[in-house]
């Protein structure tokens, strides 16, 4: 027992626990975790607090990092398609795509040839259809090889998300599309970078699968902090008792009245600790 028995806090991964953007720019390697983070993270858990990862990284994309980072809970991966229990090396939950998905994919991909798009199976393999320039940063980051598909009806199922890629002009372009469609209010599609657009299942957002994880940890909304500085962190961010965001945030997220804290490259969560500190006397 200790002062933050009782207490969820998550956080996101890529520039907001680690900042990776210029890794991602370079093709350079992922920084290690700042000393700030993982001294208060230490903290925070030795003190009874369950801490998780919510990151829309696929589980083959994520899993490399998971030893540098000090977490006691299990993680939200592909943009809350998914709960893993990293111990156990297991899926806890899941809502995946329908097998309608990749046909109205695929059509999305003939109606924008610019448009790129990786598909997250549940398991441990990241198919890409078309892959751009875009797909290869992204790759490089991730340093995950994807499995290029002719078709996303090929791809194998399920799929815990698509991920579509291109310049932002184009993906703003087939968002406007996809959210015309008649079917748009069966999916999730959020932005989690200007080159990125999100699309999961509904309810299948880091929000809902946060509730989730707190429900199965016995842990009240009341009691759990979230923290991410992207459009994609929103919906943890509001469902959260109080939600923070690295400087570097987004403006989305600066709007959405998440309290703002030090730049994640200075240990961001290590200021979230601190506030908490406060809370929890």
């Amino acid at each position: 027992m200790g002062k933050f028995t009782g207490v969820l806090l998550a956080s996101d991964f890529d520039n907001t626990l680690i900042y990776t953007e210029e890794a991602l720019r370079s093709g350079g390697p992922v920084p290690p975790l700042p000393e700030r983070n993982r001294e208060a993270l230490d903290y925070f858990i030795r003190e009874g607090g369950a801490f998780s990862i919510a990151t829309g990284r696929a589980l083959a994309a994520f899993a490399r990092y998971a030893d540098m980072v000090p977490m006691n809970a299990p993680g939200v991966v592909c943009n809350g398609a998914a709960l893993y229990d990293f111990q156990k090396q297991e899926y806890l939950d899941a809502l995946v795509l329908d097998e309608l998905a990749a046909l109205r994919g695929q059509e999305l991909l003939d109606r924008f040839p610019d448009l790129a798009v990786e598909a997250y199976h549940i398991g441990n393999v990241i198919h890409a259809v078309r892959p751009n320039d875009a797909v290869r940063r992204h790759e490089r980051l991730t340093q995950v090889s994807v499995v290029e598909s002719p078709s996303l009806p090929e791809v194998p199922q399920p799929l815990g998300k698509l991920l579509w890629e291109a310049d932002h002009e184009t993906l703003q372009a087939a968002a406007d599309y996809l959210r015309r469609q008649p079917w748009a209010g069966e999916y999730e599609l959020i932005f989690s970078g200007k080159t990125l657009l999100e699309m999961t299942a509904k309810g299948a957002n880091k929000g809902g699968m946060i509730r989730r994880l707190a429900r199965r940890l016995g842990i009240s909304m009341d009691h759990v902090y979230c923290v991410g500085d992207e459009a994609n962190d929103i919906p943890m961010l509001t469902a959260a008792a109080r939600g923070f965001a690295p400087a570097n945030c987004v403006e989305t997220v600066r709007s959405c009245g998440a309290t703002l804290v030090a730049d994640a490259r200075e240990g961001a969560l290590a200021d979230v600790v601190s506030v908490l500190d406060g809370l929890y006397p």
